[in-house]
C-alpha cells in the first residue's frame, strides 16, 4: 500500500465534510470549559465513524476521547484535538477588514476550530488505514477543552489517559510549516481572595479594612519582585472582583488572578511561592486575610527529539498547502491590515529572515515549503501550552501548519478571520494528511518509538508528575 497516496486520498474524500465541521466550530466559538455544543458535535462525528467514545473524561464535562482498535496488539496512537475560542475576538470568516460577527463576542483567534478538525480528519484517515491494511493498532482522538483557559491535558495526564499511547501527535495553526521547535514556558495560576471589613469611607474609614488596598499592594509588591527573578520569567495579573463600585464603601472583598511563567516547572513553583509571600505581606499590611486557590499549571513543552526528525520527514512527503493566487492576495490583505507599528516590527523580522527577498515575501506572504527539523533551532518562547504535560508523560510532537499569512500575529481578529477562511481550510486538510502519515511512519519504527520513550523517562524521572496537587480539581466555574 502507498501510505502517502492512501492518506491523501482519504482526507480529500472527506474534505468537504471536515471543512463543514470546521465552519460549525468557527461559528459556535465557545469559551473554555463551555464548549458543550462543540464537543457534542465532535463526539457525534466520532461515533458515526465507528469510534467508541468516553465522555466527561478527567472530571471535565466537555472532555472526551474516541477510540478505535483494529486487530490484536499493535501500537496505540494518540491525536490531540482542541476546540475552544477566545473572548472578544469575533470576526467574519475570510474578511480582511475588522468586522465582528457579534461585537465583543468570542472568536477562534488561535485557530482551534482548525486544530480540532485537522486532528479529527487525521484520526479518521488513520482508522481507515488500519482497516484497509489489516494492520493491528489503535487510534485515539482526544477532545481537549480549555487550552486557552486553565487547560485540560494536565488533568488528563494525571488521570493516566495518555499512558496507553506509544506516542501522541498534535498540530497547531501557524504561519509556517515545520515541527514546532518551541520550548514553551511552564505556567502556574491562582486566584487570590482578599477579605476585609466594610465601613463608611467618609464617616468611619478607620473602622474598615480594605481588601482592595491589599490587592493593590500585592501588585506593588509583585512589581518590585520582577527585578529579582530570572529574566525569562513572567508575572501577570487581572482583577476579577474589585469589591464593588461604591467609592464611599470600604471594600471588604477583592479577587485578583496571578499567573507566573518560567522555562521549567520547578522554577515556576518557586516563583509562585514568592508571589504567595507577597500576597501574605499585603494582607498583613492592611489587616485583611488572603487565601490562594491554585487552579492551573502546565509543564513546559519541549519537542521529543527522537520523533521530531521522523515527523519532519513525513511533513515534507506531504508538502505544504497548495496556495493559489487568490490565497496569496488574501494573505497579503491580512498582512496589510495590521497596525503600522506592528507592520514595522514584522518588516524588521522579514528583513532578518529573508534578506534581499523580503519585499517579494511581503507581497506573497504564505509559506509554500516545509522547513526541516533541526534541534539547534529549539528556542525558549514566552507562551505556554498544556501539550507540555502530554510530552512529559509520553513521546509527543507538535506540528505547525500554515493557516495564516507569514508575519501573522496570534490572538487577533486577523487570526480569527484566517482560521475561518480558505487559508484555514487548506492548512487544516494538509495538517490532517501530515499527522496521519507521520503516525503511520512512526508505527513502522518501533525501535525509534522505544528510544523516544526512553527520552521521556529520562526527562520525567521515570514517571509523569502533575504540577498540580491531587486535590486541585479542574476549575470549571472559577477560572
Amino acid at each position: 500500500m502507498d501510505e502517502k497516496k492512501f492518506v491523501s486520498e482519504r482526507v480529500d474524500y472527506i474534505a468537504s465534510d471536515m471543512i463543514f465541521l470546521r465552519d460549525r466550530l468557527f461559528n459556535l466559538a465557545e469559551l473554555p470549559y463551555r464548549e458543550f455544543r462543540s464537543s457534542d458535535l465532535l463526539i457525534k462525528v466520532l461515533r458515526q465513524y465507528g469510534f467508541q467514545v468516553t465522555e466527561k473524561a478527567a472530571g471535565i464535562p466537555t472532555c472526551f476521547y474516541g477510540r478505535f482498535s483494529s486487530g490484536e496488539g499493535g501500537m496505540t496512537v494518540g491525536l490531540l484535538g482542541e476546540f475552544d475560542a477566545l473572548d472578544g475576538l469575533s470576526q467574519k470568516a475570510g474578511c480582511t477588514v475588522f468586522s465582528p460577527v457579534r461585537p465583543n463576542a468570542p472568536g477562534h483567534g488561535c485557530g482551534h476550530c482548525c486544530l480540532g478538525i485537522g486532528s479529527l480528519a487525521a484520526a479518521i484517515a488513520l482508522k481507515e488505514y488500519l482497516v484497509e491494511s489489516g494492520r493491528p493498532g489503535t487510534v485515539i482522538y482526544y477532545g481537549c477543552p480549555a487550552e486557552e483557559g486553565a487547560g485540560s491535558k494536565q488533568f488528563m495526564a494525571r488521570e493516566g489517559l495518555f499512558d496507553c499511547c506509544d506516542f501522541v501527535y498534535t498540530w497547531h495553526p501557524d504561519s509556517r510549516n515545520m515541527v514546532d521547535v518551541s520550548h514553551c514556558n511552564a505556567i502556574m495560576g491562582a486566584n487570590f481572595y482578599f477579605r476585609g471589613r466594610s465601613a463608611h469611607a467618609g464617616a468611619t474609614p478607620y473602622l474598615g479594612r480594605s481588601a482592595l488596598d491589599a490587592a493593590e499592594l500585592m501588585s506593588v509588591g509583585c512589581n518590585y519582585l520582577r527585578e529579582h527573578m530570572i529574566p525569562e520569567a513572567r508575572v501577570h495579573y487581572a482583577y476579577i472582583d474589585s469589591g464593588g463600585t461604591a467609592p464611599n464603601v470600604v471594600q471588604d472583598r477583592a479577587v485578583v488572578r496571578y499567573e507566573v511563567r518560567a522555562p521549567y516547572v520547578e522554577q515556576v513553583k518557586e516563583l509562585y511561592g514568592r508571589v504567595q509571600n507577597v500576597a501574605r505581606g499585603a494582607a498583613m499590611m492592611t489587616e485583611t486575610s488572603v487565601t490562594a486557590e491554585l487552579a492551573m499549571a502546565f509543564t513546559e513543552y519541549i519537542p521529543n527529539l527522537t520523533l521530531s526528525p521522523l515527523v519532519s520527514a513525513a511533513m515534507a512527503e506531504i508538502g505544504a498547502p497548495e496556495w493559489d493566487e487568490e490565497d496569496y492576495a488574501m494573505a497579503a490583505a491580512y498582512l496589510e491590515s495590521f497596525p503600522e507599528d506592528s507592520k514595522e516590527a514584522i518588516r524588521e523580522r522579514f528583513r532578518k529572515d529573508y534578506g534581499e527577498d523580503w519585499e517579494k515575501v511581503w507581497a506573497r506572504p504564505l509559506d509554500a515549503s516545509v522547513k526541516a527539523f533541526d534541534a539547534a533551532d529549539i528556542t525558549l518562547q514566552a507562551g505556554s501550552t498544556d501539550v507540555g504535560d502530554v510530552g512529559c508523560a509520553v513521546p509527543c510532537v507538535n506540528l505547525l501548519v500554515a493557516t495564516a499569512c507569514l508575519g501573522n500575529v496570534g490572538h487577533t481578529w486577523q487570526m480569527t478571520g484566517q482560521a475561518g477562511s480558505r487559508l484555514g481550510a487548506k492548512g487544516t486538510l494538509t495538517a490532517a494528511k501530515m499527522l496521519a502519515l507521520a503516525a503511520i511512519r512512526t508505527m513502522d519504527a518501533p525501535e525509534t518509538v522505544a528510544k523516544a520513550r526512553e527520552e521521556v523517562l529520562e526527562r520525567n524521572g521515570g514517571k509523569y508528575c502533575c504540577p498540580l496537587p491531587d486535590e486541585v480539581r479542574p476549575p470549571i466555574d472559577t477560572y
